[in-house]
């Protein structure tokens, strides 16, 4: 369990007590299912990161709601929007190896986090990751449930690939903005895990 997690279980479990004292064995139970829920949400499990060359990662667990192919030819860039619902694992972690060149925290509403505006209007943190020949976005979006978004890492700081660098509360949503050198290997509608599914593919 991420360290974020602890306040979130230990609330419930005090809580939990004092019912428990006077009988009211129903209500600490209520406190206990929560403390359970939390502990499962928080949860934060181990990961074989691959070792291939090249290669760019899913920075979180979820479903891919979106995949817009950039166009080489013109530079355009590619995007790939994760959807988090409450049941995933909320950890985000580092799509390539490289140095933070820019945090970028922005305040703003909570949409539906699947929502097409939610990109443009939502509240959300952008970290820009410069690793060797590439040079990618990766964006933790705020959803309708979520209300804090959490960053471990800070500008100047490097990260490895599928290395933990923060999370979000909730439902939520992560995206990851590539530039037209990779190749997208996702499709709308899988089922990706953080630090393991290889999204993307440094063309050679």
């Amino acid at each position: 369990m991420v360290h974020d997690g602890i306040p979130w279980v230990a609330v419930p479990v005090a809580l939990a007590i004092i019912p428990m004292l006077f009988g009211f064995w129903w209500v600490a139970i209520v406190f206990i299912l929560v403390a359970a829920f939390m502990a499962f949400f928080f949860r934060d499990p181990r990961r074989r990161i691959p070792t291939e060359p090249g290669i760019i990662v899913a920075p979180a667990d979820g479903r891919v709601t979106l995949v817009t192919r950039g166009e080489p030819e013109v530079g355009s860039d590619s995007l790939v929007s994760i959807f988090l619902s409450p049941l995933d694992v909320h950890v985000n972690r580092a799509p390539i190896a490289g140095k933070i060149t820019a945090v970028q925290y922005k305040k703003g509403k909570f949409l539906m986090a699947t929502d097409a505006r939610a990109r443009d209007v939502n509240e959300q943190n952008a970290l820009t990751i410069e690793g060797d020949n590439i040079r990618l976005k990766c964006s933790q979006i705020a959803g309708i449930l979520a209300r804090r978004i959490v960053c471990w890492k800070r500008e100047g700081e490097r990260v490895e690939l599928g290395e933990r660098f923060g999370m979000i509360k909730f439902s939520s949503r992560t995206d990851v903005l590539l530039p037209s050198s990779v190749e997208v290997v996702v499709k709308k509608g899988m089922r990706v895990r953080g630090g393991v599914t290889i999204i993307g593919r440094i063309r050679q």
